[in-house]
């Protein structure tokens, strides 16, 4: 066991989900072209102004109140001034001094032990440029420049990696169900920083930032390896330098970018082109009243409906069907949640389709739970008719009838088929009548072969153990 204890900060930059980017007309939009979302304001052509984008304004007021922060009333944008190619005014506009949102927390459970994750601050900037490498050469996509985001930085307040990815999970689904940001790392909408140090007291050691890791996953892995590799340096009676370094994934290890020799003066002043914001107390309340049902809210219901832990936070993970089954105010949400995370899940994986992209409407979801419920249909006969469900503008029972569909819940029809099963396998009711209960599961699976799942589960399997009953 390491004598030496781990002590982390993490940084988040989040793009915002707005129409336009943060101080032009520029469309912000994932995937288009190289360069053709974008103007002469993202360019900094000399003598643009920049005009705040009040949608970005309002979501931030958004995040800022799902992570628990206090809401500046009264802020301005500075100037970060440095050069970079990615940059082309040679300025970054951000908050430096007056951050919309600061002394926030978010509420981690690590095996039913809570913790509070300090954040320090939350602020609005723009992005920059997205800079492709190749050996010979660099190259500049500006549709990125100009983007809003909002950078979460923590205090140094969390001591494992597992805090650490708790946290960002935690950030991730707070931050997707208010609305605030597609949370999506593999396009870059969330990118993560780690600061980590170590050290053998209450003393914080030298800091390390690693930068933009490319998954939550990785970024537990990259703080193991880099407090690992500071111990054995350490060990070995060299000194740490404060240092940036990369996540190689396929090496599972930390490269060294750049060492931190002196600190960066970025010249910050208040940005002249843009008026002080204030915020009124009125206006804060409003936005706040716009944020959608949380995850919180939504996993408590579902617990409460009796569905698993593991598939309410399947639902969760999967916010497209969180958002559809949301949508049903009276329907049994266990036998719902079932279809969604099986036959309905399988077939929109399988066609890389989004729920809302299929013919599953409301009217036909609900009829479809209450056959269900009502073992008018088995989920055998769910999972013969679910492609056509999803693709086909036909009613359920249009759809049954033409199928040929019929669930059997006659008991003299079901006892039939049940006798004539435990007639052809007397091994195994044997079997099961000598105490092996496993028995029953493959008796019951003959009689759905035989009924060709035309009986529902439940009735049959009831009067499959009256019947091996009687032959006791």
């Amino acid at each position: 066991m390491s004598n030496y204890q781990k002590t982390i900060g993490i940084e988040v930059h989040v793009e915002l989900k707005t129409k336009e980017k943060l101080f032009s007309p520029s469309i912000n939009y994932y995937g288009n072209l190289a360069n053709t979302n974008c103007n002469i304001i993202d360019l900094g052509y000399p003598g643009v102004l920049p005009t705040l984008n009040r949608e970005a304004l309002d979501l931030a007021i958004k995040g800022a109140t799902v992570l628990n922060c206090n809401i500046r009333e009264k802020m301005h944008f500075d100037r970060k001034n440095y050069f970079y190619p990615d940059n082309p005014k040679n300025f970054q506009i951000t908050e430096e001094r007056t951050p919309i949102g600061y002394e926030g927390y978010v509420e981690i459970d690590d095996d039913g032990v809570k913790k509070k994750i300090e954040i320090l601050e939350m602020h609005i900037e723009e992005d920059t440029c997205k800079s492709i490498h190749s050996k010979e050469r660099t190259l500049l996509d500006f549709n990125r420049a100009g983007v809003p985001l909002v950078e979460i930085v923590t205090k140094p307040c969390m001591h494992t990696s597992r805090e650490a990815v708790l946290y960002l999970e935690k950030l991730r689904e707070l931050l997707l169900y208010a609305g605030v940001s597609d949370c999506k790392i593999e396009e870059g909408s969330m990118r993560c920083d780690a600061n980590i140090s170590i050290s053998k007291d209450d003393n914080l050691g030298v800091k390390v930032e690693v930068k933009n890791i490319g998954s939550i996953t990785n970024v537990g892995l990259a703080i193991d390896y880099e407090a690992k590799r500071q111990e054995e340096l350490l060990e070995k009676g060299e000194k740490l330098h404060e240092e940036t370094r990369r996540y190689d994934a396929k090496l599972n290890k930390t490269i060294l970018m750049r060492v931190k020799e002196t600190g960066n003066d970025y010249r910050y002043f208040p940005e002249p082109d843009i008026p002080y914001v204030i915020l009124t107390k009125e206006h804060i309340k409003k936005v706040q009243e716009d944020i959608p049902v949380l995850a919180h809210v939504r996993r408590e219901k579902y617990l409460k409906a009796g569905i698993s832990l593991l598939n309410s936070n399947k639902l969760i993970a999967n916010k497209d069907l969180s958002d559809y089954l949301e949508e049903f105010q009276d329907i049994n949400l266990k036998t719902a949640s079932n279809l969604l995370l099986g036959d309905i899940s399988a077939y929109l994986n399988k066609n890389n389709k989004s729920i809302f992209d299929t013919k599953l409407t409301k009217d036909k979801f609900s009829l479809i739970v209450k056959k269900l419920d009502d073992s008018l249909i088995s989920n055998k006969n769910f999972k013969d008719i679910v492609v056509d469900v999803m693709e086909r503008d036909i009613d359920i029972d249009s759809l049954l009838k033409e199928k040929g569909i019929e669930n059997v819940v006659d008991d003299k029809l079901v006892l039939d088929i049940i006798n004539k099963v435990l007639n052809d396998n007397e091994k195994v009711v044997s079997d099961y009548l000598g105490g092996n209960e496993r028995s029953l599961k493959f008796l019951m699976g003959q009689v759905m072969k035989e009924s060709h799942g035309s009986v529902n589960p439940k009735i049959a399997n009831d009067l499959l153990i009256k019947e091996l009953d009687k032959r006791k």
